[in-house]
């Protein structure tokens, strides 16, 4: 029998219609901030970068193909890793699907990472994936928008993401389980894995000048993670107490080491990223 409230049609529909007023309301704030992102100020950005895309070197500026926006996904995927970051590969899941309308829009959406084109390449066709991805690895990009770090940064605690310095689980010592599982699961050690970072940036291009729009890190991404806006209007919520997503080809190779308890909550043998 369930442990969960139950009632009659009646009362459900009382309940729901109280909570449709909260829901409005937060939609209502979600307009507002959504109106204050679109409000900041633009920062132009004066500085060449150049980039290793399917279509060969490319400017920051050329990254928008045609478009006058662009949202860049950080993707954690470093130089030393031999995979991409679990976490992010469930982000990435939904990009294939949205990127059309987005490109149809006037936005551009890509996927960048310090990793070696090669290597994006791969991980890419293992995945199944089409939506650009560009290449970093001999630009300041990533460093300079504070979703990749030094070794010396790493050392003196002076990381500076989303927008405080220190104090991230990831750069503990030791690390956190979840950290050193994903970044087992990458192919490197917790420390390598930590000097990249997820996150968020968007770009205006007015009269061949690129400007910085906003920038979002560690649980800003959360709104672009598509399965947990499904989970959030599931009937038992995210329902977690650790981390149970895999990459989406690595299930059946998991999941026969999961257990769950009498709650019914998934209990994972891998760890996460934490952003």
């Amino acid at each position: 029998m369930t442990t969960h409230a139950t009632a009659t049609r009646d009362q459900w529909l009382a309940a729901r219609v109280d909570l449709l007023e909260a829901e409005k309301e937060y939609t209502r704030r979600g307009d507002e901030l959504a109106r204050r992102r679109q409000a900041l100020p633009w920062v132009r950005i004066d500085k060449t970068y150049r980039f290793d895309t399917d279509d060969g070197t490319v400017t920051l500026p050329e990254l928008f193909k045609g478009r006058s926006q662009l949202i860049v996904y950080h993707f954690m995927f470093g130089p030393d890793y031999k995979a991409g970051c679990p976490s992010c590969s469930a982000v990435a899941d939904g990009f294939d699907g949205i990127a059309v309308h987005l490109a149809h829009h006037d936005v551009m959406l890509t996927a960048v990472s310090r990793a070696p084109l090669a290597k994006l390449h791969a991980y890419r066709q293992r995945m199944g994936w089409s939506f650009p991805w560009a290449s970093s690895v001999d630009s300041d990009f990533n460093f300079d928008f504070n979703v990749s770090f030094t070794e010396q940064q790493q050392r003196s605690g002076s990381v500076d993401y989303n927008y405080e310095r220190g104090g991230h689980a990831m750069d503990v010592t030791p690390p956190p389980a979840p950290v050193a599982e994903f970044a087992a699961r990458c192919g490197t050690d917790a420390a390598t894995y930590s000097l990249d970072r997820p996150g968020v940036s968007t770009f205006v291009l007015e009269d061949s000048v690129v400007y910085h729009a906003y920038s979002t890190y560690a649980r800003g991404v959360d709104g672009v993670w598509g399965m947990y806006q499904w989970l959030d209007r599931a009937p038992k919520g995210r329902n977690e107490t650790g981390v149970w997503w895999r990459r989406h080809d690595e299930y059946d190779k998991y999941d026969k080491n999961d257990t769950r308890d009498k709650q019914g909550n998934r209990h994972g043998t891998q760890g996460k990223a934490v952003g």
